[in-house]
């Protein structure tokens, strides 16, 4: 218990700090920001700043602590990750996507502004981040362009753009095999997760062994979120999830919950947090936190 109140702190802190950045960024006097309209700030600010738990950044912060990267540069690739992942959400909630109006309890932007708003208020959020990226503080420079490289690679079209695109496609289709949705799911959400920690190993400077391991973990937590975000879909109410519950089985998205079942699919999420411990085990007491985090994904009721 213990254990859970510590990692639940530090989640919490972390993300404090990840939105201070991030609201920084988008300060009207910021270099990146000087001169944008206000009701597109207003957007990308009702975006990327309504809560949740911040578990990329998270990722992101512990993974470099582990590498001994700079603190200021981790938190700037933190709030760029953010960035993006809160420009993914409201392009995946405007109508001709999940067309959702509830996003963490609130009215999605297109339901608080407009639609051609919240297709702009995305494209800034995706832009703003490789203002942050490149411009991290007290990293090395070599460093920072394998970061950005790294990040186009799995925000793109063959990370996580590809597997929207994927996802799409498979509400028609008749059925998918399991090595299917599980690559869709890997690009579609797996590929900012394992971003988030090899970014961390990147910021380091660690060698190559010790960073595929943790990009490696990363994949198998993004695994895992994927699993237990499917699941709560199935077994979760709207009050928990904090938009529509049901709306994957309903749109015909294809699932491991829905082609496995329950059961299955909770044997599964544990033998994932298994899988992600052994692979920190290099790394001792230090990374008591990411394991924390791979449980915590499994386990999460919201």
């Amino acid at each position: 218990m213990d254990q859970d109140r510590t990692f639940a702190a530090k989640l919490t802190a972390t993300a404090k700090a990840v939105e201070a950045r991030i609201v920084a960024a988008l300060a009207a006097n910021e270099a990146l920001m000087a001169g944008a309209p206000e009701r597109l700030v207003a957007a990308m600010r009702h975006g990327v700043l309504n809560g949740g738990k911040r578990l990329r950044p998270f990722l992101v912060v512990e993974t470099a602590r582990l590498c001994g990267a700079p603190e200021a540069a981790a938190l700037d690739v933190a709030a760029a990750l953010e960035c993006i992942h809160s420009y993914s959400l409201v392009h995946d909630d405007l109508p001709a996507m999940d067309d959702d109006d509830l996003r963490r309890g609130q009215p999605t932007v297109h339901i608080a502004f407009d639609e051609a708003t919240a297709i702009l208020a995305g494209d800034a959020l995706l832009t703003l981040a490789f203002g942050l990226v490149a411009g991290a503080h007290d990293a090395d420079p070599v460093a920072r362009l394998h970061v950005v490289h790294a990040l186009s690679r799995e925000a793109g079209a063959a990370g996580m753009v590809g597997g929207q695109v994927l996802d799409l496609a498979a509400e028609s289709a008749d059925s998918l095999t399991e090595a299917e949705i599980a690559r869709m799911q890997a690009m579609k959400t797996g590929a900012l997760i394992a971003f988030a920690c090899e970014a961390g190993a990147l910021l380091g400077e660690a060698p190559p062994e010790r960073r595929a391991r943790l990009r490696r973990y990363g994949e198998i937590v993004g695994l895992a979120f994927q699993l237990a975000d499917d699941l709560l879909d199935e077994t979760a109410d709207a009050a928990q999830l904090g938009k529509a519950a049901g709306k994957d089985r309903a749109r015909g998205k294809k699932t491991l919950p829905a082609l496995h079942g329950h059961d299955w699919t909770r044997a599964r999420l544990a033998a994932l947090v298994a899988e992600a411990n052994a692979l920190l085990e290099p790394e001792g007491a230090e990374a008591a936190a990411l394991a924390e985090a791979a449980r915590f994904v499994a386990e999460r009721t919201s």
